[in-house]
């Protein structure tokens, strides 16, 4: 049940038209496409080095080192050398990247529902459960949907 007086913000399909600016857009420029996502996820398994990353994705070389470029220069991830001699690096989460961790959750949760037939993996959580993830908000607890939420002008 919701208190209709909460739900005062904008209603943004009633907006003029145009393209509008959009934090979703901007992530979807750093994050939106296959291979930059497939390492993302190779990296949060723990595999650090381009060669094992290429081959777990199926990535060619010059497409991964383009967006493993881009995913750094977003500063998603950072580039540790391991070698000198020749030089070599792993590929290592920042701040941002951990960050990632919900996302990369919730958009398995969807693939295992939507996708496949049958999911790859099967996770647990440490008290031995099923994983499962929901979206709660932080001040009351409750679930949160499309119908929970509003959206108002950050400079509003």
């Amino acid at each position: 049940m919701t208190d209709p007086d909460l739900h005062t913000g904008i209603r943004l399909a009633d907006q003029p038209l145009g393209v509008r600016p959009c934090s979703l857009a901007a992530a979807l420029d750093v994050l939106g496409e296959r291979w930059s996502l497939l390492a993302v996820r190779e990296i949060s398994y723990g595999v650090h080095t381009f060669s094992r990353i290429a081959g777990y994705t199926g990535a060619s070389r010059d497409i991964l080192a383009d967006r493993l470029r881009k995913l750094e220069g977003a500063g998603v991830i950072e580039r540790r050398p391991y070698s000198e001699h020749p030089p070599r690096y792993e590929y290592h989460f920042t701040e941002a990247g951990r960050e990632l961790f919900p996302v990369m959750l919730t958009l398995v949760r969807w693939g295992d529902k939507w996708a496949v037939d049958t999911p790859f993996l099967r996770r647990r959580h440490s008290c031995g459960q099923p994983l499962q993830v929901d979206l709660v908000c932080h001040h009351c607890g409750l679930p949160v949907t499309h119908d929970t939420i509003h959206a108002e002008l950050a400079g509003a």
